[in-house]
């Protein structure tokens, strides 16, 4: 099962090498003035539409020329979707109502990695031409834009210039050089976005709504090494990031470590098992491999999962892999040890699960999870001004700023909640819960203990619960919360 969409590669009429890309529009503001402060930089993507079946009242389908060679054509019958309408749809964004291209080509279809909780996105792109585009000013929203401009617009990245969205990515340039030469073993679904990021979802022993953990892998074309630097905490060929599939899957992720050239890294976020329980594999297939991880992380993995020696990592140090640089940032918050990795050639931030592709993260308080030091690293993250977030559990996040914000006024907002629940006679860990989560259903109370313990630490370490609120109370019912919710 998945839904569909249409993206149009729309040649400029007066040059075949050159396609429409439109600036995507943002998500809407928060209308506070610290929020909104941060803004993520414009993101320029190929028009697209929503791509719906087609329903028996619909005017015929639009006919689009299928080339042999692409055999992509085969796993979806076009002739089931509504093309005409996500046409006029596209066209109806650029200003231009329900015109007519010329012949329509079907480029390629893509299958979405099952990222979840939602249904994939799988995408159909179409090439053509619009001859009223000649008379139409791009200037404000729109670019004619070519692949070796588009590369340019990547290579040469800076924290705060214009980014390129997937679906140009994953329908054109990965098809250039700039992809990894690497390939990914067959029959593993995969998304490599941004360019040379390879992300895996793979079955992971997670928390629900997930049901997989992205295996981040990092195997540029072979570059030489030997730049002179030498404050490299390690070098290596390629990357990988977190492995941590089930045991059902250790057989595919067996394929990916074989296939990667043998002077491997791997780079461990925090200890949590859906995040480390493929490490045995990695250590079974390539015992010269380097891992790197914080102190905290490494005493708490078992030495069944790896036995051998690791390099500690605490922050600010520079991994060099094939060439590119990836530098280590320290990100305390939803564990002690936690780590996070900036990408400098895409300057994308891949964040553990400091973030997630869908609600938020669950701290861990019995690993040092800490809720001011959350909101110290999600301010942190902000200030790198990344240009796609990439999480552990979930889809690539495209606006960066505007999920981190998100993040903090969701929090301030639950806090703003245990105050006032406090204010009115709670003065235990249930009665704060009743209060908070009476909307949500009671089996996941347990869970969101965790972070309400924690956000009343944080109030307390600002002095923000009220004055007759007894702290000593209020602990001393910590022990027999779970008690009380199994007699609800």
């Amino acid at each position: 099962m998945a839904t569909h969409r249409l993206a149009l590669i729309i040649q400029n009429p007066s040059n075949d090498d050159e396609f429409l890309l439109v600036k995507q529009s943002r998500p809407p503001k928060f209308h506070d003035e610290e929020y909104d402060s941060f803004v993520d930089s414009d993101l320029w993507d190929l028009p697209s539409a929503q791509l719906n079946p087609l329903l028996a009242e619909s005017e015929p389908p639009v006919e689009l020329e299928l080339a042999v060679s692409h055999s992509e054509s085969q796993d979806v019958d076009l002739r089931k979707f509504d093309i005409r309408s996500a046409l006029n749809e596209v066209f109806g964004q650029l200003g231009f109502g329900a015109v007519d291209g010329g012949g329509w080509k079907f480029h390629k279809y893509v299958k979405e990695a099952a990222f979840g909780p939602d249904l994939p996105v799988n995408t159909v792109f179409i090439v053509g031409k619009l001859v009223a585009a000649e008379d139409k000013d791009f200037r404000d929203s729109y670019r004619w834009k070519s692949v070796r401009s588009c590369l340019n617009w990547i290579l040469e990245v800076k924290p705060h210039g214009d980014r390129v969205g997937p679906l140009v990515v994953i329908g054109l340039i990965n098809e250039s050089s700039i992809s990894t030469k690497w390939k990914v073993p067959p029959a593993i679904n995969y998304q490599e976005y941004p360019p040379g990021n390879i992300i895996i979802p793979m079955g992971s022993r997670t928390l629900r709504p997930f049901h997989t953990t992205n295996l981040v892998v990092f195997a540029p074309e072979n570059v030489s090494n030997d730049s002179g630097e030498n404050n490299f905490i390690v070098r290596g060929d390629a990357l990988i990031v977190d492995p941590g599939c089930l045991s059902e899957f250790y057989g595919e992720l067996e394929k990916i470590v074989t296939a990667l050239p043998r002077r491997l890294v791997v780079f461990v976020t925090h200890h949590h098992p859906d995040h480390v329980d493929g490490l045995s594999v990695i250590q079974k297939c390539n015992p010269d491999a380097t891992l790197l991880a914080h102190e905290k992380t490494m005493h708490r993995i078992s030495r069944d999962v790896w036995s051998l020696g690791y390099t500690p990592v605490t922050g600010d140090e520079d991994i060099d892999i094939g060439g590119q640089r990836l530098r280590v940032i320290f990100a305390p918050g939803h564990t002690d040890g936690h780590m996070a990795l900036l990408h400098a050639n895409t300057h994308s931030l891949i964040v553990g699960d400091h973030c997630v592709g869908q609600g938020s993260a669950t701290l861990d308080i019995k690993a040092g999870g800490n809720m001011s030091e959350y909101f110290q690293t999600t301010y942190k993250f902000l200030e790198l001004s990344p240009h796609a977030l990439i999480p552990m559990h979930g889809r690539v996040n495209v606006w960066p700023k505007q999920m981190l914000c998100g993040y903090l006024k969701n929090r301030r907002s639950r806090e703003a909640n245990i105050v006032k629940a406090i204010e009115g006679g709670a003065k235990s860990l249930f009665d704060i819960i009743v209060y908070v989560y009476s909307d949500v259903d009671r089996r996941a109370w347990i869970a969101a203990s965790s972070n309400v313990r924690l956000h009343v630490d944080h109030l307390a370490q600002q002095h923000k619960l009220p004055k007759d609120f007894s702290l000593e109370t209020y602990k001393s019912s910590l022990d027999t919360f779970a008690e009380s919710v199994g007699k609800l």
